[in-house]
């Protein structure tokens, strides 16, 4: 299994990234591959990174109790889904929570570049420019509309047809909301 998806890996990325040089040592390097079926979709993809992103590796909750030399927690058992104790000597707790930690100077999240708050106006920027290089597809006809003037709300779907630019024919417009007479001054 890891051959296969270590050569589709490569292939896909020549295909898509002809550009990306990646080393020769990382195709030699033996894959240790894993597969666990967790859902299907981008939820269900958010879903489990998302128990791993913010967390510490054992939480406040769920050490039971500490004394000079052992430390007690509970831990989940994968097979029967039951929580279960655990009394470690303090150095072998330490010992396994530090297995945990990242090295210096590496992040668990990226607070810097593209993500980070400062850059917030580039980073919407950058999601404008690739949403310009998606192939226009042809949206199905939309219903006329029959609202009335200012009963639309915030959460309503954006219209689904992308609209080109009438200056230069090519960009495409984003929908970002509706300004009303008595906003056209903005927010």
């Amino acid at each position: 299994m890891a051959k296969l998806i270590r050569g589709k890996l490569k292939a896909l990325l020549a295909a898509k990234r002809p550009d990306l040089k990646t080393p020769a040592a990382v195709w030699r390097k033996r894959w240790v591959v894993h597969i666990t079926h967790w859902g299907e979709g981008e939820e269900a993809v958010l879903r489990y990174l998302a128990r791993y992103v913010f967390r510490v590796a054992i939480s406040n909750s769920r050490i039971v109790a500490l004394d000079r030399r052992t430390v007690t927690f509970r831990y989940k058992e994968r097979k029967s889904a039951r929580w279960r104790t655990c009394q470690l000597d303090g150095h072998e707790f330490m010992r396994r929570f530090l297995q945990h930690v990242l090295p210096d100077r590496f992040h668990k999240v990226r607070y810097f570049g593209l993500w980070h708050p400062s850059q917030r106006p580039r980073a919407a920027r950058a999601r404008q420019l690739l949403e310009l290089q998606r192939p226009v597809a042809s949206a199905p006809p939309s219903a006329p509309e029959h609202k009335e003037r200012g009963t639309q709300h915030k959460n309503e779907a954006q219209p689904v047809a992308p609209r080109i630019c009438p200056c230069c024919g090519r960009g495409r417009l984003i929908y970002l909301r509706r300004l009303l007479a008595k906003d056209a001054l903005g927010p």
